[in-house]
């Protein structure tokens, strides 16, 4: 069975925190949000996906696949559905339902937000009995060859 790679946007393959668009993105914008998108990003994560099934875990719900998931170039994803509107705001953040999702499956997750609750982190990381990756990502740089280098080297 394949693992799971879940994707954040913001911070992730959106770097919201840089002072401007970074070389190599493009900006994009819908009536309701606007990204920063590099079409490397589409490129590398279309090849991961030939040895791991990825999955949205982000606050854009349904836009990650009708925006930026359609910009990048890849299929429609599943999306973790997080309880009611900004429900990975509250004190467990995104972890009990990514860890809901992931159940019984291997998994890696690119994030920009792991250290703002260490606490749940931590909780999240000692229920997981399934080989478990977090993989921080600075919101000002965003996805980088090193930090895919984490999946696949």
């Amino acid at each position: 069975m394949k693992p799971l790679l879940f994707l954040d946007i913001d911070g992730v393959l959106n770097p919201w925190a840089a002072p401007a668009c970074p070389p190599g993105y493009a900006e994009h914008r819908w009536r309701t949000r606007k990204a920063w998108l590099s079409p490397a990003h589409g490129h590398a994560l279309r090849a991961l996906a030939t040895c791991a099934d990825l999955v949205w875990a982000s606050s854009w719900a349904d836009d990650a696949n009708t925006l930026a998931g359609k910009a990048l170039g890849l299929p429609p994803l599943p999306t973790v559905t997080f309880a009611g509107p900004h429900a990975d705001t509250g004190p467990d953040w995104k972890f009990p339902a990514v860890g809901r999702f992931a159940y019984g499956r291997p998994l890696v997750w690119f994030d920009d937000d792991f250290e703002l609750r260490p606490g749940a982190k931590d909780r999240f990381l000692r229920r997981r009995d399934q080989p478990t990756l977090l993989v921080p990502v600075d919101p000002a740089v965003g996805l980088t060859p090193a930090r895919l280098g984490a999946v696949t080297g």
